[in-house]
């Protein structure tokens, strides 16, 4: 049992690492000072010391462990201690455990996933639901219970087809461009995510079916604002349209808001027909934290997934291995929005990290 009881810890415990800077959750380094945060390189270390060395508790534990009677530290230790203060040590490898094989079952799923893997409509039949009373009475109970929550037939096959129509002439354009990192460009971008993205306010020629599922999601965070966990929702990002091509590409497990910038539900439709997991690939794989178990989400057509964009659902998109499409939104909460434009504008973020306002580049 005690046994059982370490893994458990050890696998929660890596649940909860992720780099400080950007929220990646791969090869990751440990602090070499405090040994309780994390890195995915040594340039993210030195970027963000300036706001960790705030928090690293190494002196305070090393002041707690030394006997009463002990000396005051000699110049060189003072020395050493400012130089401590300035630079911090070099990272250590973050310790790798093994995680979940297989995701639970449904009743056992963090989303509670029913018959056709719907935590909010267990009969996939949302479409039959006014905007106000899928929120009420499904979107708002399963996000504050489980974090995640999943709605079939969310506009319907008439209008998820227009949709998909529109997103398909838009590829057709050559308008979508390789998929960036908030935090960094760099040659190892394509290592990290292999998606192509385009950006789309919805007033765009050719976006008019965009635009009306937009609209659609507005209606329902509407509704649902004031009742999701302590957020007040007052904005929105763009949509961001992504494809993965299809070539065994996808996006290593990461957090979409690991930094404040303000997104508190990341909100994901699907445009896939009769996408096959087993052979296609492409599940979305969220890690609840605090949480034994993942929850797999199909990239479904006309499937509605939100979910909370902190660092409570860490998350990967596995490689594709047939073209698929989605659609993400975010939404902003005004409180933490506000704190990060004013971040923002001050010049207080670190440099390298600061986003663009109005939107973001974070997909799944």
């Amino acid at each position: 049992m005690e046994k059982q009881q370490n893994d458990l810890d050890l696998d929660l415990d890596r649940d909860r690492q992720y780099c400080e800077l950007c929220g990646k959750m791969e090869n990751l380094l440990k602090c070499g000072r405090c040994r309780s945060s994390f890195y995915c390189s040594k340039e993210h270390q030195k970027q963000d010391w300036k706001k960790h060395k705030l928090i690293c508790k190494e002196a305070d534990n090393k002041a707690a462990l030394l006997p009463k009677h002990k000396p005051g530290p000699s110049p060189e230790d003072k020395q050493a201690a400012r130089e401590d203060a300035r630079e911090p040590k070099s990272p250590e490898p973050a310790p790798q455990t093994g995680g979940n094989t297989e995701a639970p079952a449904a009743g056992d799923r963090a989303a509670e996933a029913g018959p056709n893997n719907s935590p909010a409509t267990p009969n996939g039949q949302s479409s039959t639901l006014s905007p106000q009373r899928l929120a009420t009475e499904c979107i708002v109970p399963c996000m504050n219970r489980h974090g995640i929550c999943v709605v079939d037939s969310f506009l319907g096959s008439e209008s998820g087809l227009s949709v998909l129509e529109n997103v398909k002439a838009l590829y057709r354009t050559g308008r979508f461009t390789d998929g960036q990192l908030v935090s960094q460009k760099s040659d190892s971008t394509k290592d990290i995510r292999g998606d192509k993205i385009t950006w789309i306010e919805g007033k765009e020629a050719g976006c008019e079916k965009i635009q009306f599922l937009m609209g659609r999601m507005d209606d329902i965070i509407r509704h649902c604002n004031g009742k999701l966990g302590n957020y007040s929702i007052n904005g929105r990002t763009k949509a961001m349209v992504a494809c993965y091509p299809g070539n065994g590409t996808g996006y290593v497990r990461h957090v979409d808001n690991p930094n404040g910038d303000g997104r508190c539900v990341t909100c994901i439709y699907y445009l896939n027909k009769d996408w096959n997991a087993k052979e296609h690939g492409g599940l979305l794989r969220i890690f609840p934290e605090g949480k034994a178990q993942f929850a797999d989400i199909e990239p479904k057509f006309d499937r509605l997934l939100l979910f909370w964009s902190d660092r409570r659902n860490p998350h990967e998109v596995q490689p594709a291995y047939a073209t698929r499409y989605a659609i993400t939104v975010w939404y902003f909460d005004a409180d933490e929005r506000a704190r990060a434009k004013e971040k923002y504008l001050t010049g207080a973020g670190e440099k390298g990290v600061k986003v663009e306002l109005g939107k973001s580049s974070d997909p799944s």
